[in-house]
């Protein structure tokens, strides 16, 4: 890990830009503790430059309750080299979205499954490195993000501890099975009227979880709607978990 910029933002969040090899990242730590804080992981879904607006909003919460937060950039998004099977496999699904059609579970596996076996071990990769720095320790968490990375992060990563995501994704029948040995609590978001979803998918994946303590919260509203009244169980659940 190589820090490349640092700056102080409001409200006593320090904010610096990392590389882990190729990868780019993000991490926002307190600055008013010498204490190493646990530690919560942000996931998205696109490019940090793309993502930053909505991703230091989350980061400056995760940072008022004491906590640490960390993202790095998915593969093939934003200054990462595109992939053009995932591009073809996103067509494929728009295609069939346009014409009220069913979305193939083989166009599902060929734009996730990729970007899951890539994603995770980096997600890891970058967790090893966050936790070797001195204000950063645990447990961890993982927020938000493409779900199926969050369902299989929560599955073969001990040190996450907890789970918040947000379902309205597309998901693979791999990652339902997986996560049906998920045993992390989970605290889950769904869009009910998200219209580029399936919202009985989510409620599948939901009903498939293995945690004993798992909490759905399901809001009218399309993908980007969710209400600013969610970060308050949000970080109850966290402080819960994490403290």
């Amino acid at each position: 890990m190589r820090f490349t910029s640092e700056q102080r933002l409001a409200d006593g969040v320090r904010e610096r830009t990392f590389t882990l090899g190729e990868i780019p990242g993000l991490l926002w730590t307190p600055t008013s503790t010498s204490a190493p804080a646990p530690l919560i992981l942000l996931g998205h879904p696109g490019g940090l430059r793309r993502m930053y607006p909505r991703l230091v909003a989350r980061a400056e919460g995760c940072v008022a309750q004491g906590f640490a937060a960390a993202t790095i950039e998915l593969p093939g998004s934003g200054d990462r080299p595109a992939s053009a099977a995932a591009e073809q496999a996103r067509a494929d699904l728009r295609r069939s979205l346009a014409a009220g059609e069913p979305v193939a579970d083989e166009v599902v596996d060929r734009l996730v499954l990729p970007l899951v076996d890539k994603a995770v071990p980096e997600w890891r990769a970058a967790l090893d490195a966050l936790l070797a720095l001195p204000e950063v320790g645990g447990p961890v968490g993982y927020a938000g993000g493409v779900i199926s990375i969050g369902v299989r992060l929560a599955l073969v990563e001990p040190r996450i501890v907890a789970a918040l995501l947000f379902a309205g994704s597309f998901v693979p029948r791999t990652i339902v099975e997986e996560a049906r040995r998920v045993t992390v609590p989970l605290h889950v978001l769904l869009q009910w009227d998200d219209e580029g979803n399936d919202r009985q998918m989510a409620l599948d994946l939901f009903d498939a979880f293995g945690s004993a303590e798992k909490t759905l919260h399901a809001n009218m509203g399309g993908h980007t709607g969710v209400p600013h009244f969610e970060g308050e169980p949000a970080n109850r659940f966290f402080a819960r978990h994490l403290r």
